[in-house]
Order: structure tokens, then C-alpha cells, then sequence
């Protein structure tokens, strides 16, 4: 009996030495790379180049549109896991998504400190708890953040591809944030990290990140170009023109940052007809409830469903209406195919879709990935009507606009009820127009015309409510009679 244990332990001894082994070689790999690009507790880089918004594209499944990135100035605490990106940039092409206005330049400040994110905008910090996991991501796969990050999980010593001589590789795995294995070159300096992350439409997606033209600054090496692609398609070029090792980087958690939740604020607009502040819109019909857009991820639409629900609790909802593929719109749309809904979107968006919900994320299960359902699409061409016999829902593709090619807005005729995204985003109360016409504003008045709508108000997923006026006055054309 004694040497059957005997034997046991010896065969389970050997079996683990491999992985002993390597885990070993990936410990001296790391240190190695450590000696080689200096170890600083914090680091504050900028530069200027190119890049590309993510999740924006004009079509779905083509690249990315793209962006002058005028400066980035990135400050990185790694003791703290805290990261500022100031970036200034402007629109370079017409066409896609991203929020940008069509000439001046704009600032955006972002933030990420251990399990929070937000942005700094006018009126003060404002939570973004979307943008955590990519953050995080981005602040761990920096140069200097992935070997720490690597030191601190289990890595082990990675198989290099046939194009990849003379490169050394560990892979390792931060659970429920992302995985990511680091390519080292003959100097143990990081080459290129392949990595993946939780993505809220596609359920992953891979992200290659290339460092080269490295440069000393008092021992600390760092690249003089960031190369970044992300779901198959390039997100950033830039040219690093300075570099600080051991930069000031204190980054506080800001109070109301902390303390922030999915609150959800509902306003009735007409009888039966609800605009969920931000996001979407609930019409009650007979037997259902039918919501316009799944937004941002699966804790918003989800906190947004609950609330929905209460609105006529006896009424299930049935169709989820959605005006288009960009990521912030359509984040929400596997929490809904949860929950069992049909999904109504425009045609040329179904192959892209249901590639991306076969798709189950693996690093931090999803609510679809965790109930196993099956996509239920429902799509349209140019026009489709949902009714009930006493309400009407007409949905119309919005055509010949640079935003998206697959644009749909809803349309209520009987309260004359518009409702869409990104087409149309009120200023606030009293604002003079633009000197400008917006080029999506100008679009959507063309496609009223054509339709022969006029709405009375407008239910937009970003901002309040408005008189279809404000609409017209900020294109500078008389409201139709």
C-alpha cells in the first residue's frame, strides 16, 4: 500500500514539473524584461498621431472611423492602478460614429483608479463605469504595466509564432478583466501584446498592441510609437514625443464617482409613452411593452428593464427596437436576447449581429452568456409598422447621413412622437443655434421631409426631451405647418 502512495506522488511530482518549469521560466523572462526597461512606480507620456473610435464604424464589420489625435497625454500611477488620458482631437472623416464635432477640436479627459472610471466634463466628474474594463486593459498592457501585471498573475512561458524568431513569450491572465500574452525581443524589451477583453456587443475581442522605436529617459526605456488594432481593425498610431519616469500622478477617486449607481429616471411623455432619460423609450401597447434601445452594457439596460417593467407590471416586453450598431447604442442588446426579447434592427446589421451574439464571453460571463439563449431578430428594410389595432409604431431607416448606414428612428402618428439617436441631441434650454448646421441635423430634417413627418416633440436617447422646433431652428429652416 505504502509504495502504490508512493508511486502516486512520484507520477503526480512529475506531471507538475512542467508547469513548475515554466512558470519558473516566465518568472526569469519577466525579470529579465524589469532589468531591461527600468521598473518606475508611475510614468506620464504624450504625444500626437492618429487614431480610430471604436465601436463607431459607418458600416458594420468595416474599420473604424478616423480621428486626428492632435494630443495624448497619458499619466499612469501603477502603485495605485490609476490612469489619466487628456486627449485633444478632431474629426478626420466625415463619416461614423463617436460624438465629435464635424471641424473644432475637442478635449475629452478620462480617468480610471482600481474599480472605478469617469470622465471630467464641464459640469464636473462624471461616472462612466462603461469604460472600466477597457481602461483597466489599457492601463495593464502599457510597456511598463504589463510585465507588473504578469509578475502578479500566474504566467507562464508562451509558444511563439513561425514569424516571431528571436521572441520571447509569457501569457497570463487577470480573471474577469482580460488575458494577454507579451513578446519580448532579444533585449527583453516588450515588442507587442496580444490581448483579449470582455466587450459588452461582441462578448470578447483581441486588441494587438506594437512598441518599437525605444528610447532612454534616465534608465527607463519606452517606445517612441504606439501601434494599438482592436476587433480587426487599427485604433491608434501615435508618435510619443515625451516621456517622464516617476511623473506626479496623484489620481483620487472623485466622491460622487464612488457613490454612483445605475439610477434610472423616467419622465411620461404622452399616455402609454415613457422617455427613460438618456437611453430609451417604453410604449405601452395591448398586451406589451414595446422599448426603443438596450444602451451601454449590461448593467444599464438591465436596471433599465426593471424599471420599464413596473410601468405596466401585467405587460411583458416583447420587442426591443434598435436604432443602430454603434457599440454605446447596442451594449445592451445581449442583456435583452437574456431576457428573451426580439431584437428589431435594420437589415444590414443582422449578419454582423448574429456573429457577434454566437460569440460568449468567457472572461467575465455575460447575462447571454450565462442563459444559453438564442438570438430572435426581427428586421427592417426601409419601413416597418408594429401594431396593435389602436397604436402604431412606424420605424423608418434614416438614409443618406454620414452617422451610420443602417440608421433607423421611431415614429409615433398618432401623439406625433419622434424618436431617434444621435440624429438630433438637444442644446440646452434657451441656446442660440449654431453658427453651423450640423450635418446629422440637416440629414434627419431631409429624411422628415421625404416622409412627410412633422413631429410635434422629440424623444432623443441622448438629452431631454424637446419641441420638434429646436430641431428646425437649428438648421435654420421654418418649422412645417
Amino acid at each position: 500500500m505504502a509504495d502504490k502512495k508512493l508511486i502516486r506522488y512520484i507520477v503526480a511530482a512529475l506531471a507538475l514539473a512542467p508547469a513548475a518549469a515554466l512558470a519558473q521560466d516566465a518568472g526569469a523572462v519577466l525579470e529579465r524584461a524589469a532589468k531591461a526597461m527600468g521598473d518606475p512606480k508611475s510614468i506620464r507620456y504624450a504625444g500626437e498621431g492618429t487614431g480610430w473610435t471604436y465601436g463607431q464604424a459607418f458600416k458594420p464589420g468595416t474599420p473604424w472611423p478616423k480621428i486626428n489625435v492632435h494630443s495624448e497625454i497619458r499619466t499612469i500611477n501603477y502603485e495605485t492602478g490609476s490612469m489619466r488620458d487628456e486627449i485633444t482631437l478632431s474629426r478626420g472623416e466625415p463619416k461614423g460614429g463617436g460624438g465629435y464635432p464635424p471641424v473644432a477640436q475637442q478635449r475629452n479627459d478620462q480617468l480610471v483608479s482600481g474599480d472605478y472610471a469617469w470622465n471630467v466634463v464641464a459640469s464636473g466628474p462624471a461616472p462612466g463605469p462603461r469604460f472600466l474594463a477597457d481602461r483597466v486593459h489599457q492601463l495593464w498592457i502599457t510597456p511598463h504595466g504589463v510585465i507588473k501585471a504578469a509578475m502578479k498573475s500566474q504566467a507562464a512561458t508562451a509558444k511563439a509564432g513561425k514569424g516571431d524568431k528571436g521572441l520571447m513569450a509569457v501569457a497570463f491572465t487577470q480573471p474577469g478583466k482580460f488575458s494577454a500574452t507579451v513578446f519580448f525581443d532579444k533585449d527583453g524589451l516588450v515588442e507587442r501584446v496580444e490581448s483579449r477583453l470582455p466587450d459588452p456587443v461582441l462578448g470578447e475581442t483581441t486588441a494587438v498592441t506594437r512598441y518599437s522605436d525605444y528610447r532612454d529617459y534616465g534608465g527607463v526605456k519606452f517606445p517612441s510609437r504606439i501601434q494599438q488594432s482592436q476587433g480587426g481593425f487599427p485604433v491608434l498610431d501615435l508618435a510619443v514625443k515625451e516621456v517622464q519616469p516617476d511623473a506626479p500622478a496623484d489620481i483620487q477617486v472623485p466622491d460622487n464617482v464612488r457613490s454612483a449607481g445605475e439610477r434610472v429616471t423616467i419622465e411620461k411623455v404622452a399616455e402609454g409613452v415613457w422617455h427613460v432619460a438618456g437611453n430609451s423609450v417604453a410604449i405601452e401597447m395591448k398586451d406589451h411593452l414595446v422599448l426603443v434601445e438596450a444602451p451601454l452594457n449590461d448593467a444599464r439596460s438591465v436596471a433599465v428593464f426593471e424599471e420599464v417593467k413596473k410601468l405596466a407590471p401585467s405587460k411583458p416586453i416583447r420587442y426591443l427596437i434598435n436604432t443602430h450598431a454603434h457599440f454605446d447604442h447596442a451594449g445592451g442588446l445581449r442583456a435583452a436576447l437574456a431576457e428573451g426579447y426580439t431584437i428589431v434592427t435594420q437589415a444590414g446589421n443582422k449578419a454582423y449581429f448574429e456573429r457577434a451574439f454566437a460569440a460568449r464571453d468567457k472572461l467575465d460571463p455575460d447575462r447571454l452568456a450565462k442563459s444559453g439563449g438564442k438570438p430572435k431578430l426581427r428586421t427592417v428594410g426601409d419601413k416597418l409598422v408594429l401594431s396593435d389595432g389602436s397604436r402604431s409604431i412606424e420605424i423608418h431607416r434614416i438614409a443618406g447621413g454620414n452617422h451610420n448606414d443602417n440608421f433607423m428612428m421611431a415614429y409615433l402618428p398618432k401623439e406625433k412622437l419622434l424618436i431617434e439617436a444621435d440624429a438630433f441631441t438637444p442644446l440646452p434650454p434657451n441656446s442660440p443655434p449654431p453658427a453651423q448646421p450640423n450635418p446629422n441635423h440637416l440629414n434627419l430634417v431631409a429624411n422628415l421631409e421625404r416622409l412627410k413627418i412633422v413631429p410635434a416633440k422629440i424623444l432623443p436617447l441622448h438629452g431631454r426631451v424637446a419641441p420638434a422646433s429646436e430641431l428646425y431652428a437649428a438648421v435654420n429652416k421654418p418649422m412645417p405647418q
